[in-house]
């Protein structure tokens, strides 16, 4: 019961949000207020606690997710500082696969922008309750009322204030709490350590009354109580609303929302007392589903508990200078201790845990054990990748994996010395262990190494670590796009392997059907071979051949995707089949119905959201017609046009310092992946010309 009650008192939780929302300056008032750090660490002076990395610290942004835990009123607070670029959302999207709660971070001025809603799509995937803080509300052009109907508006959520600012840009001085209704400011001089409890303004008192009925209206459906005494006119104890509203937000039916200014030390308590008590305990969500690893057909359940048996999973590798590997877990169930051995499903080894630590940014602590519930990073682990289970050797379990974004673009690398050759390969292998999103191949034609990311900035921070953590020297190519390759039409084609060496030959037949998939589905290879014609033993290496072949493509040797591969039939040689005859056989039967197929070249778009003053409108778009680009939206807020456009991504490289030159720096923008499109036909032949070399 004990640790029952220590469970319901934990909150595991991220903050996520756009870029240059306010996330890490939040999470640093957190540490302030709850006693973590004796200071505040600004962003822009390079001295935030969770940026730790160097080139977060030059830059102003989070690259890396950072885990931090706090204490605040009674519970521990495990915090996960996500970066907010989309170069990096593989960062957001572990770590929601692991958390129980969100704080969305919104800004007063733009409200919710386009990487707000990648990270809010990634958060219902993994059903996290969030709850809603508009930041900056002491920015020029803040308003509140805008930023909460955008919520509503582009995310389709329904958000719910629980309180109402005082005041907005630079006459914002605090907020009205809507639940016990009192107004709450934050003196200067204070650090926003003191706050000041005081009558609600007489200018705000009739739209708080509002507020607060909206609130009670839309809470009464949770609790009978809270109905009751609104229709017999009694006072609705405070304890009620709280209660409806944590039922609510764990169901997520409300999104509840709060007002502040970070970076001025305002409305950063109310939320953390919204984190303890509206957002879920462990304990307060269903338990964890996984698979038998032996047949994943049956479903295994692990609750929240230090009695079950233990399973977590890994959802970070990262590398350490000192402790070499670091593995991030989240205990599911049970308890672990360093020195304990643990099964890896995926492996189907076991894996002895060295040291246990919890961490804070970049700095850590030894714990003597971990449970259900906590987060911590284990030392020591030799064959654990992001998104592996570890479990308890008699009672084996498969959490669901996670799946992960293909890369958009790739550059080639190589070293700048032969003394570097060697520390370059082992440097991107760590790298890529790593990060998912992050992918390293050899060229099979010019002999390169090529290594893919999410985007321009993505791979300029993996130089600039290859460069400094690692001391390796390596120069880079020009960015080029991760093009890809799909089928017009379906189309049926076979291949004969007959080879007479002067001893044994190589015989095999195989008869394969590719189909065009819906644009998005991926790619499947299957069977549906009948009545013998391939022996059982022939159509596993068969199929891999065949996957192998659509990697390679038809075209221009980009890999094949959206195509449903399927082995209908052939025949064999009782002496001289073999599993290698069948899997050269796939490969050449692949590219036979390749030819038939009419194979086509498809380009990654890129959803843009440009904000431009109203005098440099024309010219923006102007340029994005010459970038093959289209514009799909266009809103105005004050002083600026917000432009929402899609575009190649071919044609962006260099758009930052484009579009600063053609407005004289006063415009930005963010850019992220929407999906694959064909390419133009002509275009289309030009690519595969100069990648053909003719």
């Amino acid at each position: 019961m004990a640790m029952q009650s220590a469970l319901a008192n934990v909150r595991n939780i991220g903050i996520m949000a756009h870029i240059d929302a306010g996330k890490t300056t939040l999470t640093e008032r957190i540490l302030f207020y709850t006693g973590v750090s004796h200071r505040m660490g600004e962003v822009h002076d390079g001295a935030a606690t969770m940026d730790w990395m160097v080139q977060e610290q030059e830059r102003g942004i989070t690259i890396t997710s950072a885990a931090t835990t706090c204490l605040w009123r009674d519970c521990r607070v495990n915090i996960i500082d996500t970066p907010g670029h989309v170069d990096f959302t593989i960062e957001v999207e572990r770590s929601l696969r692991v958390l129980d709660g969100a704080i969305a971070v919104f800004t007063a001025v733009e409200g919710v922008e386009p990487q707000s809603e990648t990270v809010w799509k990634q958060a219902e995937k993994y059903n996290v309750p969030r709850i809603a803080f508009i930041n900056k509300m002491d920015r020029v052009g803040a308003d509140f009322g805008a930023a909460v109907q955008s919520i509503r508006a582009r995310l389709g959520a329904n958000p719910l204030p629980f309180q109402l600012p005082i005041g907005q840009a630079e006459s914002f001085e605090g907020v009205v709490d809507l639940v016990r209704m009192v107004a709450i400011r934050w003196p200067d001089g204070s650090q926003g350590a003191d706050m000041v409890e005081s009558e609600i303004p007489p200018e705000l008192k009739d739209e708080s009354a509002r507020a607060r009925e909206a609130l009670v209206d839309a809470l009464a459906y949770e609790d009978d109580r809270i109905t009751d005494a609104f229709l017999s006119g009694r006072a609705i104890d405070d304890a009620w609303l709280i209660s409806a509203a944590r039922k609510a937000t764990i169901a997520q039916r409300i999104v509840p929302v709060f007002a502040g200014a970070a970076f001025k030390n305002k409305g950063v308590q109310p939320l953390l007392d919204a984190v303890a008590g509206l957002l879920p305990s462990p304990i307060d969500l269903p338990p964890t589903a996984g698979r038998l690893p032996s047949d994943e057909s049956v479903a295994v359940l692990r609750s929240a508990s230090e009695e079950e048996p233990f399973c977590a999973l890994a959802f970070k590798v990262q590398t350490d200078s000192f402790l070499g590997t670091l593995t991030y877990l989240r205990v599911y169930s049970g308890v672990i201790a360093p020195g304990d051995v643990a099964l890896n499903p995926r492996t189907g080894k076991r894996e002895r845990l060295g040291r246990l630590l919890q961490m804070h940014a970049n700095k850590r602590e030894d714990v003597e054990r971990a449970g259900a519930g906590q987060i911590v990073a284990a030392a020591g682990l030799r064959n654990v990748a992001t998104g592996d289970t570890l479990c308890d050797q008699k009672h084996p379990i498969v959490l669901e994996r996670m799946t992960f974004p293909e890369p958009v673009i790739w550059l080639s690398i190589e070293a700048a010395t032969k003394a570097d050759e060697d520390k370059l390969t082992a440097a991107l292998v760590r790298l890529q262990e790593e990060d998912p999103t992050f992918r390293v191949r050899t060229d099979k034609d010019s002999g390169q190494l090529v290594m893919a990311g999410m985007g321009e900035l993505h791979l300029d921070i993996i130089r600039d670590r290859l460069q400094r953590e690692f001391r390796v020297g390596c120069q880079t190519g020009r960015p080029q796009v991760a093009y890809r390759e799909t089928l017009a039409k379906p189309a049926q084609g076979e291949a004969v392997l007959k080879r007479q060496t002067g001893g044994k030959g190589q015989f095999a037949h195989v008869v394969l059907r590719l189909e065009p998939a819906a644009r998005g589905a991926g790619t499947s290879v299957h069977d549906e071979v009948v009545g013998g014609a391939i022996p059982r033993e022939f159509i596993g290496p068969a199929l891999d051949g065949a996957r192998e072949a659509l990697e390679i493509g038809a075209l221009a040797g980009f890999p094949m995707v959206d195509v449903i591969c399927t082995l209908v039939g052939g025949s064999f040689h009782e002496v001289e089949s073999s599993d290698i005859a069948f899997r050269i056989a796939a490969s050449l039967a692949v590219q036979d119905c390749a030819a038939k197929s009419q194979p086509i070249l498809i380009e990654p778009i890129m959803k843009l959201e440009i904000s431009a003053p109203e005098e440099y409108t024309g010219a923006v778009i102007g340029d994005l017609s010459g970038r093959r680009g289209s514009v799909n939206r266009m809103d105005s807020r004050p002083g600026v046009q917000v432009i929402g456009a899609e575009a190649p991504l071919a044609s962006m490289f260099g758009y930052a310092t484009d579009l600063r030159s053609a407005t004289q720096g006063r415009a930005s923008f963010s850019m992220h992946f929407h999906q694959y499109a064909d390419v133009p036909p002509a275009l289309s032949r030009e690519i595969v010309a100069r990648l053909r070399g003719y």
